[in-house]
Formats: C-alpha cells, sequence, structure tokens
C-alpha cells in the first residue's frame, strides 16, 4: 500500500510556470511508473505524463514541449516542472502509480492559469 500527496499547485498566469511535486509514503524505486493525470471541470480525466521505471518518459500532445516529469528517488518523490502556462492548463492534477493490479491515487492538487 502507498499513500501519494501531491503538492505545488496554485493560481498562475498565462505563460507562468508551476513544479507540482507528489510524495509517496513509501520507496518508490520500485514501482514500475509513476503518472500524472488532470482533471478539468466538466471533463474526462486526462493522462499528461509518464515516466517508467527506467527513465523513459511520454506526454499528452497537448503539454509536450512545456511539461517534464521527473522523480527523485531518495525523497520519493515525483515532480511535474510546467511551463508556458495555458489557461487550458487549469485543472485539478493527479499522481498516479501501480503496485501490481492496485492503482493509488493522490487527492489532487489544483492548477489555475489566469490573468
Amino acid at each position: 500500500q502507498v499513500q501519494l500527496v501531491e503538492s505545488g499547485g496554485g493560481l498562475v498566469q498565462p505563460g507562468g510556470s508551476l513544479r507540482l511535486s507528489c510524495a509517496a509514503s513509501r520507496s518508490i524505486v520500485s514501482f514500475n511508473a509513476m503518472r500524472w493525470y488532470r482533471q478539468a471541470l466538466g471533463k474526462q480525466r486526462e493522462l499528461v505524463a509518464h515516466l517508467s521505471s527506467g527513465g523513459s518518459t511520454n506526454y499528452a500532445d497537448s503539454v509536450k514541449g512545456r511539461f517534464t516529469i521527473s522523480r527523485d528517488n531518495a525523497k520519493n518523490t515525483v515532480y511535474l516542472q510546467m511551463n508556458s502556462l495555458k489557461p487550458e492548463d487549469t485543472a485539478v492534477y493527479y499522481c498516479n502509480t501501480y503496485l501490481g493490479l492496485t492503482g493509488y491515487w493522490g487527492q489532487g492538487t489544483q492548477v489555475t492559469v489566469s490573468s
């Protein structure tokens, strides 16, 4: 079992940056992958970024070149660096992982991009 706690969200102007953090309650070294999802009001949750245990990354087309997912195994933390933010990036952002067939989610952190 694992608890995930996201932080780092907030209100930012278009073009600004934020770094989200996802702290795990146990070592993430053994996790197969870590992911960031987001869910905008009235929309389905969508996958934003994926980081495999081997270090490979994948991004949604809408965030490629602007977002970067990374991990710090020593801190049991996964990050999402978000640059050049747009109003359409406004959403609640969640981190996710699976242990076996069981999925774990954090409580989410709100990101609002507005002038």
